[in-house]
């Protein structure tokens, strides 16, 4: 019998309020994980590498289990809501039961879709499933899944909210819901509905890009009108962003051991909208000067002030100075001085403040899940793709590009405005784009994913300095601080450091190794193999 003194998984969702509770438990942070800016070209973390980018990735993996096992119990989670709403008849209208009903359908397709993208061959169920079911339960076709994806969305965009008022709880919106399809058809390589879902997410004429690029991604900034999904932290409620001492200098009190690669920092263009390797602006011995501006608001500038210090790496600045105090100190960020100093003189800029030095390393920046910058990139990307190259296009990049230099996009002559070029030539300019825009947001293993360049960049040596000695006799002597020459740069904006590094001006730190005859795609976790003989291994796994 259903007991009459607490909540029954027979009754539960009769009344709003518990539709509520159970829609509230489907925004968890574990339903919603980031991939990884560790498993890229765009990271450092001195010597060590992971399961992805040393290739040993296996189905027990710890997160290739997680995000399966937390995608699933999710999805169940969301059917029920679905499947129970209706108890709700008596109480609630056609129209508010499809609302609740939306809601968990653009939660079931999101995470439909994250398994889909990364594992490609995963079970789909719309129902509640039963044990013994479960352990029988088949591989279901990809297209199929991607179409039943698509169609929880659609009802999610026509049945959402478009926005919600200041004093209403933010959930779930249609445009959430476009924006999110476009993501996955882009993923899935669907250009055609990735350009009309994205289209239709700018038609809302809701979101734009939030006025400063660097200040987007500050504690101090709540929801954003370019955020179109995400989710808010908080310090008092212990939900916060960890792992930050890692990221910060040596001198502020951090470790200084996660930091952007000279891949990531030489992808930045200059201010002729050039590459490195192409631009006059582009001193190697000041490799921070006539940058794009997300350059320096993304990686720290040399001898510029962070979180109360001038940084500067340079091994024979033993000093540097206490900007609070005005005092000079010893400069812990510099390896002639801290042995575990950046191994590249590197450090991330993007989203650090003085927040960062509070609350004992916690943080509450929003979480941002899809912003609008990405919509306009993927709508972009799908109309190149599909080789349909019009005016939209570049006023899709230029939009974003314009902001970062803090003009409007019709002021072409206060940065480099993207004229229209051949299809190859605009696949490499969106590309290029969306690296530098993303940086350390969890968007770049997809993209090389997709792109299928995970096998070039992830197969080639993480450079950094030399050992101090070295680094006095090699670089400093010569004058050739930082780089001694500027890289090249090939067609999908790779940088090649090769030549300086058979010239011993720079130093190996690690060999990424990444599998081309597996790796884009996960493994099935060894669990649900094992669990359930239907289920097959995906490819060399």
């Amino acid at each position: 019998m259903n007991p009459l003194s607490k909540g029954s998984s027979e009754t539960w969702n009769s009344v709003p309020e518990e539709i509520d509770m159970s829609l509230n438990g489907l925004y968890k942070a574990v339903f919603w994980p980031v991939d990884q800016d560790d498993w890229t070209d765009d990271w450092m973390y001195r010597e060590d590498l992971t399961p992805v980018t040393n290739a040993t990735v296996n189905g027990q993996s710890g997160w290739v289990g997680d995000w399966w096992k937390n995608a699933y119990k999710c999805i169940a989670r969301a059917n029920d809501v679905i499947a129970s709403v209706d108890r709700a008849a008596d109480v609630l209208s056609q129209e508010q039961r499809d609302r609740y009903v939306a809601e968990a359908r653009f939660v079931r397709a999101s995470q439909y879709a994250l398994l889909l993208a990364r594992y490609r061959n995963i079970v789909y169920t719309e129902t509640m499933v039963e044990i013994d079911e479960a352990l029988t339960a088949e591989q279901a076709d990809p297209e199929m899944v991607l179409q039943k994806i698509y169609a929880d969305y659609d009802f999610a965009a026509a049945n959402l909210k478009t926005e919600y008022s200041a004093n209403e709880l933010k959930r779930a919106t249609a445009g959430a819901a476009l924006a999110m399809k476009a993501r996955i058809a882009l993923q899935m390589s669907d250009w055609e509905v990735a350009k009309e879902a994205a289209k239709a997410c700018m038609d809302l004429g809701i979101y734009k890009l939030h006025s400063d690029f660097a200040g987007l991604f500050l504690s101090k900034t709540k929801n954003s009108v370019e955020t179109i999904f995400g989710f808010p932290r908080s310090i008092e409620l212990n939900v916060t962003k960890g792992d930050c001492q890692n990221y910060v200098s040596r001198n502020a009190g951090g470790w200084a051991a996660k930091v952007p690669s000279w891949d990531l920092f030489c992808a930045f263009l200059c201010t002729d909208g050039l590459p490195i390797d192409k631009s006059p602006l582009f001193n190697p011995h000041k490799p921070f000067e006539n940058r794009d501006p997300r350059c320096t608001k993304t990686i720290v500038e040399f001898q510029t002030p962070l979180l109360g210090f001038m940084y500067q790496p340079h091994p024979d600045s033993l000093q540097v100075l206490n900007v609070n105090t005005g005092k000079k100190v010893n400069n812990n960020d510099t390896r002639s001085v801290a042995q575990y100093a950046s191994y590249n003189g590197l450090l991330w800029k993007k989203g650090v403040d003085d927040d960062w030095l509070k609350n004992s390393w916690k943080i509450e920046p929003d979480q941002i899940i899809i912003r609008y910058a990405d919509v306009l990139l993927m709508y972009a990307e799908a109309k190149i793709e599909l080789g349909a190259l019009d005016e939209s296009v570049t006023d899709a990049i230029n939009q974003v590009r314009a902001r970062a230099y803090g003009v409007e996009p019709a002021n072409v002559a206060a940065y480099p405005a993207v004229q229209l070029g051949s299809q190859s030539d605009m696949r490499r300019i969106v590309r290029t784009e969306r690296r530098m825009e993303f940086a350390l947001e969890g968007i770049r293993y997809m993209d090389i994913i997709r792109w299928n360049l995970a096998e070039k960049v992830l197969n080639k040596p993480n450079y950094g300095l030399l050992d101090v000695a070295d680094l006095r006799k090699k670089v400093i002597e010569p004058k050739l601080w930082f780089f001694p020459q500027a890289p090249t740069i090939d067609e999908d904006g790779v940088a090649d450091f090769s030549i300086m590094a058979s010239a011993g001006l720079i130093k190996q730190i690690t060999i990424r190794k990444f599998d081309a005859s597996r790796q884009y795609l996960w493994p099935i976790p060894t669990t649900e193999i094992l669990t359930n003989s239907n289920l097959k291994q995906n490819p060399n796994y």
